[in-house]
């Protein structure tokens, strides 16, 4: 079975938009930077110094700056999306659908996968080596190093199938 696709989840970089707000401001005073980028005083202030702003107020600062709204977003960690996952979310976020009737149809479909998926087997993980040096060894050393990690294979695929390892 193929694996999920990733699922990125970002973090907003608060440091990197304050010190870019504070660049961009220079010598101007926080008022005046405020009036420019369309936020009041106290909100240009508080984002400056690290507070997390409003979506609204953090388009209009990323416009003042000249800089598309990706640029503050930073991934921090990854997910596999399952197939589940993945058809959960498409109902969950289908606008003909009420909350309620998503949530229904999803609770439907999350039974009907746990009671009709297969638990499969896990993949056996395989050990592969990589001879870069290969062209500049001695005849023959490849493949007698080739048959030595062959045999260390096989004999740590016995020992995991036996339950030593």
């Amino acid at each position: 079975m193929a694996e999920p696709p990733l699922q990125e989840t970002e973090r907003l970089d608060l440091a990197e938009f304050g010190r870019m707000l504070r660049e961009r401001r220079g010598t101007l005073s926080i008022r005046q930077a405020a009036v420019d980028a369309g936020v009041s005083f106290s909100t240009f202030s508080r984002v400056e110094a690290g507070a997390h702003p409003d979506l609204a107020t953090f388009t209009r600062l990323c416009s003042w700056l000249r800089v598309p709204a990706a640029r503050f977003f930073n991934p921090v960690t990854e997910r596999r999306m399952t197939p589940l996952d993945e058809a959960v979310t498409h109902l969950r976020t289908d606008p003909r659908l009420t909350p309620e009737a998503a949530s229904t149809l999803t609770s439907v479909l999350t039974d009907m996968y746990n009671t009709l998926a297969r638990d499969l087997p896990q993949p056996r993980t395989a050990i592969a080596c990589h001879l870069r040096a290969a062209s500049v060894m001695r005849p023959g050393v490849p493949h007698r190093l080739a048959s030595l990690l062959t045999d260390m294979r096989d004999e740590l695929e016995r020992k995991v199938e036996a339950g030593e390892l």
